[in-house]
């Protein structure tokens, strides 16, 4: 279908159901709407805002009235020159375009901006007025306000939430940080709080961060940081002059930047030089770190850093994850009390985390002597996560003794559900958009109208029933990664066939039997990598629905026979689901069939899958694949292989109508079989 063609439709349905616009007929609203000058002014104007071309918005918005994303076109012309714009405009807007997405993105702007410029006073009258709540650096701005107008004891939690908010931002935002300064100040901070933002900070390499966070503590010792981050090493070999404290930090911060890049020689430096200088909270931070990065390169010795920790408590939560991980695959048999200590350290908030409430039970489960009590413990925590909507969620399923099964289809909508989810004006701007082509705006919209407005246009959640409708009317447009997101948000039903939808069917099947490949692990795979949007690009340049990158692309069809192929038909949906089907094939052989070493290889590389299989010269332990899985050392990889795992299970148990086991699945990983074939190193 022509895109001319699959506007037209949108527009139709947009203008015949819109309370926003007159009502025409549909022929009036094919030839007015989709005409392709107005559509144009659209599409430039969304170009002139990413250039930010200020000028040429304000020349083409006149332009832009009366179509059915007026109000993107007034956005983009009033956020590019927000900073100069009148308070009367911004409440011009406001009243111009009332209860819209853009109404309430152009107020979470306008609100960081009041913080910015310290204008309290209107940021507080303003702020009450905001729905979508979802931007930490205003609720930090808004926590400062409401500590300098009524003191700390208004709110007992705001300095936790503002130490979780600010401590796992990277970026240097203006609004955790002035919040934590005012929160210093006030004696709701300590200095603590504030190195251990710096020593954060110093290990990811963000010196801006860092440097905020030590011109709060001690304001002279920030020409330091630049130091630290530019060659620390050479930094500990020269005098500090800084008072004991602030040098104590120092010295831990450089500490912290080494052992990012070198572990072994951060241990070295600790422990023949720097120990009798630091306290133990410092000391065990240092440790902490370099078992972290010891743990995240697999080496055999991270526990032996993280033994030197007297107190968890020094740590914090992403340690004491590493920690558990370092113990899960210390040998044949993971070490279950280490495992347990961890987690016990960690936050209640990340306690409850579904990785951990499964490794924690498994923990209680390995202990020496299991008591009936013990027993309880752990199948009460198992059962508080058990079901089939995600990786541990499953595993915990099956460790009661259950497999994944398809739960019963709740009812359909109902004509007037999908009616009031088809009327919904933002639902209607959101398709509209992503039909034109602006993707990010449409799917932001969407998400703005399931999220935050309910199915009566107040704030507040749409209901099950709600979601259902709006999930049904994305998958009847073929939006289908809208279809998902909108259907995985209910919480009492479970529609199984909108939340893992087979498009392209027998195209995908008869490509995935015709190379013995099962059609369940390659639609868990595309849902993972593109959620079935044929045009979909990644930023590294992979593409189409199996998100294939043009080289992959190329050597794949000389692979598979494809002889007339060229880069053009990368996105062509038969020539894509071919070449990655055919690339995922050849992975997986060369893997010996392992789905979660061959999911690892087809997102981050199968040398770093190969490398993650065996670090220690191909020697090591079988481990359980979730154990090898949790402890892929790249974030969004783990993430990946769990939810490809997890996505393939179920979509075997909607295929075959058999209930399904995901530890079949996963299996177990170790060293390559001295008796299987060569990997294939030829792998792009």
């Amino acid at each position: 279908m022509k895109f001319s063609v699959i506007v037209s439709l949108f527009a139709s349905a947009f203008v015949a159901c819109s309370p926003l616009l007159p009502s025409v007929t549909t022929a009036q609203a094919a030839t007015v709407i989709t005409n392709p000058q107005m559509d144009g002014v659209i599409t430039e104007m969304a170009q002139a805002f990413k250039r930010g071309d200020k000028k040429r918005l304000t020349a083409l918005l006149p332009q832009a009235k009366g179509h059915p994303l007026e109000v993107w076109a007034a956005y983009w012309e009033l956020k590019a020159r927000l900073d100069e714009a009148s308070t009367a405009e911004v409440r011009s807007f406001f009243a111009t375009y009332p209860s819209s997405y853009q109404e309430d993105r152009l107020r979470n702007d306008w609100l960081l901006l009041l913080g910015n410029r310290r204008d309290w006073s209107t940021l507080a009258n303003e702020h009450p007025h905001y729905r979508m709540r979802d931007d930490r650096e205003l609720r930090c701005y808004i926590l400062a306000v409401e500590l300098m107008q009524k003191g700390p004891q208004a709110n007992p939690g705001m300095a936790d939430e503002v130490r979780r908010s600010w401590m796992s931002m990277r970026e240097a935002d203006d609004g955790c940080t002035f919040a934590a300064d005012r929160l210093y100040d006030a004696k709701q901070f300590n200095a603590l709080d504030i190195w251990r933002k710096a020593r954060l900070m110093m290990e990811q390499s963000r010196p801006r961060s860092a440097r905020n966070a030590v011109q709060i503590v001690a304001p002279d010792a920030v020409n330091a940081v630049a130091d630290i981050h530019n060659n620390a090493a050479q930094f500990l070999k020269r005098h500090i002059a800084a008072p004991p404290k602030v040098r104590q930090e120092l010295v831990v911060m450089a500490l912290v930047k080494v052992a990012a890049t070198d572990p072994d020689d951060a241990d070295k430096l600790l422990r023949t030089k720097w120990q009798p200088y630091l306290t133990a909270e410092e000391r065990h931070w240092v440790w902490g770190v370099i078992g972290r990065q010891s743990a995240m390169k697999l080496e055999d010795d991270a526990l032996r850093h993280f033994a030197r920790v007297a107190r968890d408590k020094d740590l914090s939560d992403d340690m004491l994850a590493w920690k558990a991980r370092a113990a899960l695959r210390a040998g044949n048999t993971p070490n279950w009390a280490a495992v347990e200590s961890a987690i016990q350290g960690m936050s209640a908030e990340v306690r409850r985390d579904p990785t951990w409430v499964y490794w924690e039970a498994r923990a209680l489960l390995a202990r020496k002597k299991v008591t009936p009590q013990i027993q309880q413990e752990a199948t009460t925590m198992l059962e508080s996560i058990a079901g089939v909507r995600g990786f541990y969620e499953q595993l915990a399923l099956e460790e009661l003794g259950r497999k994944v099964t398809v739960p019963a289809r709740p009812l359909p909508p109902t004509p007037e559900e999908y009616e009031t989810a088809r009327r919904n004006p933002s639902l209607q701007r959101a398709l509209y958009a992503i039909a034109m082509g602006l993707r990010p705006e449409g799917v932001r919209e969407w998400n703005y109208a399931t999220n935050l407005v309910n199915a009566q246009g107040q704030a507040g959640p749409m209901s099950d029933r709600d979601l259902l409708a709006a999930a049904q009317l994305a998958c009847d447009h073929q939006v289908w990664d809208r279809c998902i997101n909108t259907s995985e948000r209910t919480r009492q039903v479970m529609d199984f066939e909108q939340r893992f939808p087979m498009p392209h069917k027998d195209a995908v099947i008869a490509r995935a039997r015709q190379i013995n490949l099962d059609p369940a692990y390659v639609y868990g795979l595309i849902r993972q990598e593109s959620r079935f949007v044929t045009d979909a690009r990644s930023g590294v340049g992979a593409s189409g629905l199996m998100q294939v990158m043009p080289a992959t692309a190329k050597w794949t069809a000389k692979k598979i026979g494809l002889t007339s192929f060229t880069p053009d038909q990368i996105t062509d949906r038969d020539t894509n689901i071919a070449i990655g089907t055919g690339y995922l094939k050849l992975v997986l052989d060369s893997f010996e069939g392992s789905m979660p070493l061959a999911a690892a290889a087809y997102n981050a590389g199968p040398s770093r899958s190969r490398r993650w299989r065996a670090p220690n010269d191909g020697s090591g332990p079988m481990l359980e694949a979730a154990i090898w899985a949790e402890n892929v050392p790249f974030n969004e990889t783990r993430d990946y292989v769990k939810k490809v795992l997890s996505n393939t299970t179920n979509y075997a148990a909607l295929i075959t109508g058999e209930p399904q086991s995901l530890k079949a699945k996963l299996g177990r990983v170790g060293p390559r079989d001295v008796n299987a074939i060569l990997e294939n190193l030829e792998l792009p």
